[in-house]
């Protein structure tokens, strides 16, 4: 109790508490209730971040899960030299986010990056991919689906291994081609692990931070700056621990909401015995 206490409770009892005054580094707080709240729908650049959160969220989410199932159903078969090149698919989920980001921002660079020559070779016009506002956010989705792609398939390929074969041995006597097999008995029985699999990509998403600040500091502009990013400036640059605060008690929340609708989600959804949806 007395570490739960120490390590959980009391930082988030002094947040709530710091999110209540106007409080600059440098100068005493003073209590101003809830002020700090009521800037935040004005806040355009808060409110910007929060869209810019939602929208990486949903593709960091989306992009991985559909890859990763289709990874899994692929290395679920046995094929030659299987074992080692899903250990080769799993490297990009070792790799360390800085390292990451680093050789990433190379690969964007519009006219050094190998990303602009490979368009090239097939016959499309070069991009700007992080360096422009409209192609920044889709760009640091690139890097989030390419490192954790991986999890995604660990977790649905661990689904797949455990399901029972007759149901399959029934739908080859019945003829059921592979398309039918996987849309009618693999996919109900592995939505459980689906649902564990987005609940991970989701938290994760929602509060990347690394990744995104090494490769644009939520640049160009502000067009790739999430709400972590946005309380980072606020907090470390203009030094405003209290209005912060208040952004940090606001992002916790939108954070619950979400883990709460993709819970309530799954609660909504029953399996029977064989692993299908009922």
């Amino acid at each position: 109790m007395i570490v739960v206490l120490a390590v959980i409770v009391f930082p988030w009892a002094y947040t709530i508490w710091m999110s209540l005054h106007e409080w600059k580094v440098g100068q005493a707080p003073t209590f101003v209730g809830f002020a700090n709240y009521m800037r935040l729908p004005g806040d355009a650049r808060f409110m910007e971040s929060v869209w810019h959160t939602l929208v990486y969220t949903v593709l960091s989410v989306v992009l991985p899960l559909v890859l990763g199932t289709l990874a899994a159903v692929v290395f679920n078969n046995r094929f030659p030299m299987r074992g080692f090149i899903r250990g080769l698919f799993i490297l990009p989920m070792m790799a360390t986010p800085v390292a990451i980001a680093l050789v990433w921002t190379m690969m964007f660079h519009p006219q050094l990056g190998i990303l602009n020559y490979l368009l090239s070779l097939i016959g499309l016009p070069p991009s700007l991919w992080v360096f422009h506002p409209a192609t920044v956010i889709p760009s640091l989705v690139l890097v989030e689906t390419w490192q954790w792609t991986p999890l995604v398939m660990l977790i649905v390929l661990g689904g797949l291994s455990a399901l029972p074969s007759e149901p399959y041995e029934s739908a080859q006597i019945d003829g059921a081609t592979p398309w039918q097999t996987f849309r009618h008995i693999s996919l109900p029985m592995i939505m459980p692990f689906l649902f564990i699999a987005a609940m991970i990509r989701m938290i994760d998403a929602v509060k990347s931070f690394d990744i995104i600040f090494a490769i644009t500091q939520g640049g160009p502009g502000s067009a790739s700056e999430t709400i972590n990013l946005y309380l980072y400036s606020v907090a470390f640059v203009y030094y405003d621990v209290g209005y912060a605060s208040a952004i940090v008690v606001v992002f916790f929340a939108l954070i619950i909401a979400l883990a709460g609708a993709l819970l309530h989600l799954r609660q909504r959804t029953h399996w029977n015995e064989s692993g299908g949806s009922a």
